[in-house]
């Protein structure tokens, strides 16, 4: 018996819980707590922000049971206007965060996270669209599909897809932090790994999706299908005379309308993917495909348009 208490004694107790406190705060503080401390937007507030609004887009989907078409307007608009609220203070944290020199007031961060809220939200009806087009994308691309519900409520794409085209809204804005947040979070459930910087187009269709991986700089088109673990990703960076990355380069992938791209392909640097190609599994890519071209394993691949791979 003695033993077994023993055992059960806190290994904190045992090492001294006062010293790794201490190391722990020391810890905390050499990576600049002052600039994180209290302003920090929240994950648990942004993943309510994004269950709220695909309500909004889907309320029949996953507003509450029993909503009629006479409630439906009701209900869009008091959800809307409780997440458009929470999305104006979590805006607000990330736009103070950002300002490492504490140069603005409270006053402009409040100012500016609500003019951003506004124009996110009048972005929102060309956001439903996208993701309608998504939704028949998926059903009418996946032959396992029975319905377009099926693919709303159990598709991984269309979850990451839901995330991706929040996020872009948010990044194209110049929202700091707050992007990356709402992509990780769908990152974090599906396995499907989308900057919310790559511009991608209507239609698009993500089947299965574990492993796709979507770089910052991508341009995808219409009608584009991926299958899993596609990577859409750079070759490298270019660096400048301290040999410090230059960032902020198009060093992804260009994927022209009407393309597939088969599980396991990987795509590298700033190459375009010729409109109606298709690219079979596992295939490594790091020259421009032509429109139209089909490019598998064993099949050499030469570079083929008159400006060379680039990056």
């Amino acid at each position: 018996m003695n033993a077994l208490l023993q055992l059960a004694r806190p290994v904190a107790v045992e090492a001294g819980l006062s010293e790794i406190v201490e190391a722990l705060r020391r810890a905390t503080i050499a990576q600049d707590s002052d600039q994180a401390l209290g302003v920090l937007p929240s994950r648990e507030a942004l993943a309510r922000v994004v269950a709220e609004l695909r309500a909004v887009f889907f309320p029949l989907h996953f507003g509450p049971r029993g909503l009629t078409e006479e409630g439906l307007s009701y209900y869009i608009g008091r959800t809307l206007d409780s997440v458009l609220a929470e999305l104006r203070e979590q805006m607000r944290l990330g736009l103070a965060f950002a300002d490492e020199n504490r140069q603005k007031s409270s006053a402009t961060t409040i100012a500016e996270g609500a003019s951003a809220v506004a124009s996110f939200a009048r972005r929102l009806p060309e956001v439903r669209r996208l993701l309608g087009t998504d939704v028949q994308a998926a059903f009418a691309g996946d032959p396992a599909a029975r319905s377009p519900d099926e693919a709303i409520f159990c598709y991984p794409g269309l979850t990451a897809m839901l995330h991706h085209r929040i996020a872009h809204e948010l990044h194209a804005l110049g929202i700091p932090l707050i992007p990356r947040i709402v992509s990780e979070l769908a990152h974090a459930t599906t396995g499907i790994d989308i900057h919310p910087g790559a511009h991608i187009g209507e239609s698009f269709f993500i089947d299965h999706g574990t492993g796709v991986v979507i770089g910052e700089t991508t341009v995808i088109g219409a009608r584009v299908r991926l299958y899993q673990g596609v990577t859409l990703g750079a070759r490298s960076l270019p660096k400048d005379e301290q040999g410090r990355c230059i960032k902020n380069q198009p060093r992804h992938p260009i994927v022209e309308d009407d393309v597939v791209i088969y599980a396991g392909a990987t795509i590298l640097g700033r190459v375009t993917i010729g409109r109606g190609a298709t690219i079979g599994g596992n295939v490594w890519v790091t020259h421009h495909v032509e429109p139209g071209a089909r490019v598998t394993q064993g099949q050499p691949l030469r570079p083929s348009f008159e400006s060379g791979a680039g990056i």
